[in-house]
């Protein structure tokens, strides 16, 4: 490959640095699991990390920003996981390159911008681009057509062609409600040699004109009836994929041919042997490492679930790839070094997070291997009964919850010459896939209209102070007053109550003055400094413009700064103790407690835990003063506070200390660290692979705790006739002498199996010289029938033998064949056949197996149809 006039490293720094010289300001990548949004799965546009700023809930000190974006689209309906690699621009991880304009800029700088960039900096033959604008958007026409020169045959209007005003390919919507607008989108031309038409035309489907740009307008507020009104500051959101650029600049068709992907690709054809860098398989390696590598950067762990899961698949599809080329050891991990070589300089968190990422790709790896051995048991359990189609619905549950993929279980059935139902597999997959698109769209609740300024935040340093009515709402619209018993939301000019934030709970209390009292329940924010309270009227009425006295509720506020200051030292103590990887994920923090997880691949022993209390409590003993700062973001950095990753921060940012701990927070906090007064942790958990929580107390809540407990073991120790200091060895004693008792119960218990067995010896039947013998045993466990079965084939020689036993309306059964008989009759099967009878299945060694059934009243006829089973098989 010769060497390309633009790397895609070029292209990164030429974009920044040419809308840097048109004042942008730079903003770096935000993480791939978004910070601002929880009901978004993955971060997959450049907006993403801005929808509040469009919204009209956040503001930022800048109104032009430019980035190159980390995005992942996995499984939804723009990039199907299953076609990556095997067409020439789907990927899982991708870079987006984007320039925004809050309330600045519009449309004529954004496409002249665009237009200057690719030709005369990027040196796109302006003959190969083409422009599209909705149907209506006659600026944007002009701009194209009489400003920018673009000839009219090369700018396509595109109108509602998705079936209704404003649903078109070219009119954007955040969502159903909201802000909205045009956009226009740019094409380059691949040239006649490749088959497709130009945008708009019957087959706009083609290779050959390929979108690379796309500005988007807002310049709307869409109506719940369908229609639009102008937004007072029309915003531009643009969003250009780094990979379909450096395809065109560096004169490939292909995304895989860029640099980046002929250098991974290379390195998966080391590391897999497989010397065809063609083959498709290298490619999905190659842009799996890159989705996977940032993901686990920004704490995705692989699971079972959400994130998780998609993490998880990815991983195992680029596994099984390598697996496809014979590769059967871990191999995908050693990528990781050729990834951060490619794009750490771009991204410094992936080279600060390399061993990391190392460590969990290989360890999934070396789970992958075992989860091929547990897939084909399930297989042969699914399968021992003789059936000759493998349900669509077992298909699924192996490929989705154990990670075993359709083609290695068609492979397992086509060596049986089973089929399986892909049609049954496919339909559970879909219904998956319904499930995460829902899970990936923006939720957008329409907010409170409210166009005022902004209230001040008095709660730092008071907890009651006056305040005047400058807004109501009742039932979500703008009101005048609000009457007793009405339920609604209050905005005040100034209040101490804090709104919910960085975990911590918004503030309850009172609003009141003479014959007048509004409760708050909550305080939320409406926008970013606009704080709402949420309440209800009980006493009198309220009205805009009304002075009133603002009362928060004392003691819930001291309660939950209590529990948010001990956070942040259990936050520094669990680093200290169980090492710098640990990383917060999440907390809420109220006056009951505070709940705090984190990442850390194993549970936290009790020593650990002791520890964290141990140094807690120390620093809340220290009684040290708490101080708050209000510094700029660089600043702060350059203090070595701690910064959540993921987290949201502003130019101005606040650092607090509290005893040895530095972190941003923005949050209400006791004013010296013995005002915590004591500090207990009262469980610890997994919340999901990888991610550990744990809930603590503090102050009253804490005494509460300890009381409760000493009270438990106080009760305890009076059932057991001891004194509490003795417990411990009185239990050893009752456990010692539990144990005894069980033990003396299972050499019953064999005794009884034993003299059932030798009278079931003569109920045995010959069938073509082989015994045959089904029975039940009374009061027997899963033991007791192996232990019965291995006395019964001794005694009859050769024989099948299928033993059962009921607990309740459950079944366990146990098959046996001696070894001279396996040849003809398979214990598995045999146990399968019968287990199937009683609402259950099983499998196992063809000598011996067991299986379990839920219809205990089916248990007489399915033993009476073992003989007739035997007989067909002789």
């Amino acid at each position: 490959m010769t060497q390309p006039q633009f790397t895609v490293a070029d292209i990164r720094k030429t974009f920044l640095d040419f809308f840097a010289s048109k004042g942008h300001t730079v903003v770096a990548s935000s993480p791939l699991v978004p910070g601002n949004d929880p009901t978004l799965m993955f971060t997959n546009s450049g907006m993403v990390q801005f929808k509040d700023v469009f919204l009209g809930t956040d503001k930022r000190p800048y109104v032009r920003a430019a980035s190159v974006q980390a995005c992942l689209r996995a499984g939804g309906k723009h990039n199907d996981l299953e076609n990556v690699g095997y067409t020439a621009r789907h990927h899982t991880f991708f870079e987006m390159l984007g320039n925004w304009s809050f309330g600045d800029y519009f449309k004529r700088d954004s496409l002249k911008w665009g237009w200057e960039l690719l030709t005369q900096v990027y040196k796109l033959p302006a003959d190969k681009l083409w422009a599209t604008v909705y149907i209506d958007d006659d600026e944007a026409y002009d701009i194209w057509t009489k400003e920018i020169g673009l000839p009219p045959e090369r700018v396509v209007r595109i109108g509602d062609n998705k079936g209704a005003k404003y649903a078109s390919d070219n009119f954007w919507m955040m969502a159903d409600t909201g802000p909205c607008g045009p956009c226009s989108e740019i094409f380059y031309d691949h040239g006649p040699e490749i088959p497709g038409g130009p945008p708009g035309s019957p087959d706009a489907d083609g290779d050959r004109y390929i979108e690379i740009w796309n500005h988007v307008f807002m310049q709307f507020d869409m109506q719940p009836d369908g229609s639009v009104k102008n937004l007072p500051a029309p915003c531009v959101d643009t969003g250009m994929g780094l990979e379909r650029l450096a395809a065109i600049l560096q004169h490939v068709h292909s995304n895989y041919e860029i640099d980046i992907f002929d250098a991974l690709i290379k390195a998966a054809s080391r590391e897999t042997g497989e010397k065809d860098l063609e083959n498709k398989s290298l490619r999905v390696i190659a842009d799996h490492i890159r989705a996977t590598a940032f993901l686990v950067s920004d704490g995705v762990i692989p699971s079972n679930e959400g994130r998780g899961y998609v993490q998880r698949r990815i991983i195992r599809r680029a596994i099984r790839h390598g697996y496809k080329l014979g590769k059967k050891s871990p191999f995908f991990h050693k990528l990781v070094p050729d990834l951060v070589k490619l794009m750490g300089e771009a991204y410094p968190k992936l080279r600060a997070d390399e061993k990391k990422i190392t460590e969990t790709l290989k360890a999934e790896e070396e789970r992958f291997f075992e989860t091929l051995e547990n897939g084909m048991q399930i297989l042969d359990a699914a399968l021992a009964g003789g059936q000759k189609v493998l349900p669509g619905d077992v298909a699924f549950k192996l490929h989705d919850t154990y990670g075993f993929p359709l083609d290695l279980s068609a492979d397992v059935c086509r060596e049986r010459d089973v089929t399986v139902d892909e049609a049954g597999f496919h339909a559970a997959m879909d219904k998956q896939k319904a499930a995460g698109r829902a899970a990936g769209k923006f939720k957008m609740d329409r907010a409170l209209e409210y166009s005022g300024a902004g209230n001040v935040f008095t709660g730092y340093e008071k907890l009651e102070a006056p305040a005047r009515v400058v807004a109501l709402y009742k039932e979500g619209a703008s009101v005048q007053q609000l009457e007793e018993g009405q339920p609604g939301v209050v905005v005040l000019d100034a209040t101490p109550f804090y709104s919910e934030a960085g975990g911590q709970v918004g503030d309850s209390g009172t609003l009141s003055a003479e014959g007048v009292q509004f409760g708050v329940d909550d305080t939320q924010k409406i926008k970013a400094d606009v704080f709402g309270h949420h309440g209800t009227m009980t006493q009198g009425t309220l009205k805009v413009g009304d002075a009133v006295k603002a009362s928060v509720d004392i003691a819930r506020r001291q309660a939950t700064m209590r529990n948010h200051s001990v956070t942040h030292l259990m936050h520094k103590a669990l680093r200290e103790v169980l090492g710098e990887h640990v990383q917060q994920k999440g907390s809420l923090v109220d006056a009951d407690k505070t709940r705090f997880d984190f990442v850390h691949n194993h549970p936290v022993t009790d020593a650990e835990i002791r520890e964290i209390e141990k140094r807690v409590n120390e620093e809340i003993l220290a009684n040290q003063q708490t101080q708050a700062r209000v510094m700029e973001i660089e600043a702060a950095k350059a203090t070595g506070a701690m910064m959540l990753f993921g987290e949201k921060y502003g130019d101005t940012v606040r650092v607090l200390d509290i005893g040895s701990s530095r972190e941003l927070c923005g949050g209400t906090h006791v004013q010296r660290t013995g005002d915590i007064g004591l500090f207990k942790v009262t469980g610890e958990s997994g919340v999901a692979a990888g991610i550990r929580r744990i809930e603590a107390v503090t102050g009253a809540n804490a005494l509460a705790y300890l009381q409760e407990l000493e009270s438990t073991v106080s009760s305890a120790a009076g059932t057991l006739k001891a004194a509490p200091t003795e417990l411990q060895g009185r239990i050893a004693q009752v456990l010692d002498h539990v144990r005894s008792l069980e033990k003396e119960v299972a050499q019953l218990k064999g005794k009884l199996a034993s003299s059932q067995g030798d009278e079931l010896v003569a109920q045995a039947v010959d069938v073509k010289g082989m015994k045959v013998l089904a029975a039940r045993l009374e009061g027997a466990d899963a033991k007791t029938l192996r232990d019965t079965m291995d006395k019964l084939k001794d005694k009859l020689k050769s024989a099948a033998i299928v033993l059962a036993a009921v607990d309740g309306n459950k079944v366990q059964i146990a098959a046996g064949v001696t070894a001279d008989r396996m040849g003809q009759v398979k214990a598995g099967d045999l146990v399968n056949f019968v287990a199937q009878q009683v609402g259950g299945k099983g499998g196992g060694k063809p000598d011996m197996a067991m299986a379990g059934g839920t219809d205990a009243s089916k248990l007489p006829g399915a033993l009476q149809s073992v003989q007739g089973w035997v007989t067909e098989r002789l």
